[in-house]
Parts: C-alpha cells; sequence; structure tokens
C-alpha cells in the first residue's frame, strides 16, 4: 500500500459518529471501505485510492460512554477539492457500524494550504520585524561606514567632555559648530575640519570660552528643531553666523555640493528676524511668564497616558540596562538598541515607529528627532525640559 507524502496532502477530512453500541477502530475502518465499496465508481474506489496514495491513512478516534460510541474520523486527501467533497459526501451513507446502527455527519474540509499559508504570514512578519531591527546598510551607507573609518583617525575630542571636532579647532579663526558626531563626520568626510558637535544645547564652559575668540558659525537642520537649536544657543554663546541645511533636511544627510552652498549662504546672527532670535527669562514680558505659569499645570493636569501599564512594564524591565525599546502601533518590539545609539538608529529607520521607551533621560535632540518622524511617544526615566509638538513625552513618576 502507497502512502501518502504528506508535502502533498491538500485536504483534511474531519467527520464525526455515533453508533448505537460499543466499537474498537478496525470496525470503523472496515465500515468506511465495505459501505462506500463499488459506491462511486472505480476512479474512485478508497482501497484503490489509498493503495496509489491518493488517500491517506484514516485516522479514528473514539470513546465509549455507558454503552454507547462517539468519535472522529480523519481522511487526509491529495484529491482535487471536487473529489475530495465526493469521498467526503461518501461517508454520510454508512448506517451500520460493526452490528450497531450509527449515523455519520461531515463537519468540515480543511484546506491544509491554508493553515501552510497562515503560517508562513505570521513567519514572514516574524522576520521582517527582525529585518527591521537589523537593518542591512545600502550601498550608500556601506560607502559612508567606510570613509567613517578612514575620518575616525581625524576626528579629535575636545575638552573633558570629550566633544567630537576635527583637527581645525583650535588653529582656525572661525569654528563651525553643529549638532552631534554623525554631523561632525559628514563634515570631515568633505574635507571641513574646523567643526565642532556640541551634542545639543548643554554647551559646556570649554566650549563658551572657545566661542569667544573665533568667528562661530551655527550649522543645524533645516527644520524646526534646527531654528529651536539656534534660538538656544543665542542665549548661551556668541555666534557670529547661522548657516542651515535646505528645507526638510539634516546635516548629515547632505552631499558635499550643499554643505558648501549652504556655509556659503550662511547669514550673519544679527540679520535674523527678531521674532526668531532667543531672549533670555529676565527680557520676556510679564505677561509672557503669566501665560506660560498658567498653561504648564494646565498641560500637565490634562495629559492622559495611553498604555501606560504596558509603557511601565517595559521600563521597569529595561532599568539599569541603559537600553531601548522601539514599539510598532501594536506595542510590538521592532528592536532593542542601546541608548547612545537610539537617535541614530531611528533616523535610519524614518518610520513605523510609534513610541520609544528608554533607560535614561529623555534629551531635547531626541525630542526634535523624534518630532521629524512623528513619533507619537517617547518614555524614559526623566526628561530635559522641553516643549513636545505632535508626541508626547511621559517620565517614570507619571506612570505610577
Amino acid at each position: 500500500m502507497a502512502k501518502i507524502s504528506p508535502v502533498s496532502i491538500k485536504y483534511m477530512i474531519y467527520a464525526s459518529f455515533k453508533a448505537a453500541g460499543p466499537l474498537e477502530k478496525p470496525d470503523v475502518i472496515g465500515a468506511i471501505f465495505g459501505q462506500t465499496e463499488g459506491l462511486l465508481g472505480s476512479d474512485l474506489e478508497l482501497r484503490e485510492l489509498q493503495r496509489s496514495g491518493r488517500i491517506g491513512r484514516i485516522d479514528v478516534k473514539l470513546e465509549v460512554k455507558l454503552g454507547k460510541t462517539v468519535g472522529e474520523i480523519i481522511i487526509p486527501s491529495s484529491l482535487d477539492k471536487t473529489e475530495t467533497a465526493i469521498v467526503a459526501a461518501a461517508l454520510e451513507t454508512i448506517q451500520k457500524i460493526g452490528p450497531c446502527d450509527s449515523t455519520v455527519k461531515v463537519e468540515r474540509m480543511e484546506d491544509v494550504r491554508i493553515a501552510k499559508r497562515s503560517f508562513v504570514m505570521d513567519r514572514a512578519k516574524e522576520l521582517l520585524k527582525d529585518l527591521t531591527s537589523n537593518v542591512l546598510p545600502d550601498s550608500q551607507e556601506l560607502s559612508n561606514e567606510v570613509s567613517d573609518s578612514v575620518k575616525m583617525m581625524g576626528v579629535h575630542e575636545y575638552g573633558k567632555d570629550r566633544l567630537p571636532g576635527g583637527p581645525g579647532i583650535e588653529k582656525s579663526e572661525e569654528i563651525i559648530l553643529v549638532e552631534g558626531r554623525a554631523d561632525v563626520l559628514t563634515l570631515l568626510r568633505h574635507g571641513i575640519n574646523n567643526v565642532l558637535g556640541i551634542g545639543g544645547t548643554n554647551v559646556p564652559e570649554s566650549v563658551k570660552e572657545l566661542c569667544k575668540d573665533k568667528n562661530v558659525t551655527v550649522f543645524v537642520d533645516g527644520d524646526r528643531g534646527g531654528d529651536l537649536i539656534i534660538k538656544e544657543l543665542s542665549g548661551l554663546i556668541k555666534i557670529d553666523f547661522v548657516a542651515k541645511a535646505p528645507d526638510g533636511k539634516e546635516v548629515e544627510e547632505l552631499t558635499s555640493k550643499e554643505i558648501i552652498k549652504s556655509i556659503r549662504s550662511k547669514v550673519p546672527f544679527s540679520a535674523q528676524p527678531e521674532t526668531k532670535r532667543f531672549r533670555p527669562r529676565e527680557q520676556r514680558s510679564a505677561r509672557t511668564e503669566e501665560r506660560r505659569e498658567y498653561r504648564e499645570p494646565e498641560r500637565r493636569y490634562v495629559k492622559k497616558i495611553q498604555h501606560k501599564e504596558q509603557f511601565r512594564g517595559m521600563l521597569n524591565e529595561l532599568i539599569g540596562t541603559k537600553g531601548s525599546f522601539i514599539l510598532d502601533n501594536d506595542l510590538n518590539i521592532l528592536g532593542k538598541v542601546p541608548v547612545s545609539e537610539l537617535t541614530s538608529t531611528i533616523k535610519s529607520l524614518r518610520n513605523g515607529i510609534y513610541a520609544i521607551v528608554l533607560d535614561g533621560v529623555i534629551s531635547k535632540d531626541l525630542v526634535y528627532t523624534s518630532e521629524r518622524i512623528k513619533i507619537k511617544y517617547l518614555i524614559g526615566t526623566e526628561s530635559e525640559q522641553v516643549r513636545p509638538r505632535g508626541l508626547m513625552v511621559i517620565v517614570a513618576s507619571e506612570l505610577e
């Protein structure tokens, strides 16, 4: 007798039966072959179908209770769906099993390929999630990485805060301040050596002293985040010129031509519109302060946190790891990355991120980057003073 290959199975027939007396499995199988013999013609004779491997091994499960038998018949088939349905219908002609009056009812026919397809879809989602969390670099990123490894020899660490910068910082009469290490590498890659990454708006004293004796150009991204950085830096250091990346672009994304054009198009800081300039707190009007004081408590009062339990559980899981979870709209974890690599990771992913939970302080830079790619939630242990737009910043104390 040929066996049906598990690979070739297309359909499964599931039928239930009841008998008026006690039965054993051979009684049921004998009735199936005996009472359907000659019923369907030679092409669909069950014994021949099983010998040729087109019908698989018939499985019978039964239970005897109070002198009566109930059970299930399972038949695998590699026939087409019409022939399988005919074989299934033939089972319901069985009226006697062994010596007992019986009834058989086909409960369902199952397409095995649908179950396989469901498995494929679920597995594909898992694989895609893994791929998203371990993004392969494209050719441009590979080129940049190789170039960066060469330029790393030219990256200097300035001051006790070990800020990344080029070798021309100290000797040059003019310095260019950018946001972070990625921006420094981009400018070094294109031959600009008098660049210093200040890592946000927490400017150390060593940089403030350096700026006093230099012509200072602040080079920022071409978005709202860049404008905010200019505002806040203007109250902390001397700024002579402002250069901006093209609208919607970040400094680290720019080509050599775009970098040169942006720097050549720099404008004196004094020419910036008054509305864009930073005014120290003591210069703000009493009415402005009044409005701020009124709004802040109100904003905290109306903050309603969704997914509070899930966020709290994830944050507790991260405590002490200095890591972060990147989540999709269904709060599935797309990946876990160190906090130190978080900003560069979400910049590379760009979309599909709903929330980020991190074991660390939510920085202004992270808020600006998250706003640009439309992330909805940032959850951390603490947060720098920020006024986010379009996303909600949540700290651990608010999850209690």
